[in-house]
């Protein structure tokens, strides 16, 4: 079972573009010093929608050669073709992975039983473990908490990262599947509810800046300190406001920079942080002790 904070991490780049591979090395070897519990690469952090096949497949392959095998290596390898995402898994499951997230079809809005055909041809092709990405407000799909249920019981689809942006989806999803099956939170904001609805981690944003926090947040309320999370989640709540004041990943980036810890680069169609944001998010920053 996967848990705790999981970081869908950033991709560094250049400022023209090019993957950063020594700054990519330097941020997983400190998220595993943080006690960060688990690494995606590739997801919509990533930036994996501008990244080409070859690119993308590199990100995965070397990210799975630093952490070598010292914490759980989750690989980002949907897509809106099923072929596509079927091809990316059985790279990704031949490089090692631990487990791979495949986020709902996008742009193609499938139907309900669309989503069950794409994800069962996908465990049908590969055997490593799945975990589906519902977040609607990205892909205009919204995987239904039946469709999640139907899913669960392939003995490759192993749990769901959930991001619809109403925590009480996994209620909703908890009370249809069995208890091995696990759900983690794809909103940083939503996740101290969603944990008490029966959430066991998240795939982080703010854990690409905060990976520390995040870890210490996971750890207590899963240690079963629920106060002592409600601490943390109230402390890091701001922060997780501030990463999303423009299109993601592009705060984090920023921020990311503004630590010392990678170039500025992003790809278009996303831009760097504009500048009206920069002293708001410099502020949130300095009052956690991350500048």
């Amino acid at each position: 079972m996967l848990k705790g904070s999981i970081v869908a991490l950033v991709t560094p780049m250049a400022s023209n573009g090019d993957v950063d591979w020594a700054a990519l090395d330097a941020l997983i070897e400190w998220h595993i010093d943080q006690g960060t519990h688990g690494i995606v690469p590739m997801g919509t952090t990533g930036e994996s929608a501008t990244l080409d096949t070859r690119e993308h497949l590199q990100v995965i392959k070397r990210t799975i050669e630093v952490v070598n095998k010292r914490i759980p290596v989750v690989a980002g390898t949907g897509s809106n073709s099923t072929s596509e995402a079927i091809h990316q898994t059985q790279e990704a499951q031949a490089a090692g992975a631990d487990a791979c997230l495949l986020v709902t079809p996008y742009y193609n809005k499938p139907t309900q039983e669309g989503l069950v055909h794409h994800y069962t041809a996908i465990a049908d092709a590969t055997d490593i473990p799945l975990v589906l990405y519902n977040v609607p407000p990205r892909t205009a799909c919204d995987m239904q908490a039946d469709t999640v249920a139907k899913l669960s019981t392939n003995p490759k689809i192993v749990g769901i990262k959930e991001a619809c942006g109403d925590a009480h989806r996994v209620a909703d999803i908890r009370q249809l599947v069995s208890d091995e099956f696990f759900i983690l939170s794809g909103e940083d904001a939503q996740t101290l509810q969603m944990f008490d609805f029966g959430g066991v981690g998240a795939i982080s944003v703010t854990a690409n800046v905060l990976p520390k926090e995040l870890a210490e947040f996971c750890n207590a309320y899963l240690n079963g300190d629920r106060d002592a999370a409600v601490v943390w989640d109230e402390k890091l709540q701001p922060i997780h406001d501030i990463l999303f004041c423009e299109p993601s990943p592009t705060p984090t980036k920023w921020a990311l920079h503004l630590m010392g810890r990678i170039d500025s680069g992003i790809r278009l169609p996303l831009l760097p942080l504009t500048q009206a944001n920069h002293a708001q998010l410099q502020r949130r920053l300095t009052s956690v002790g991350a500048l």
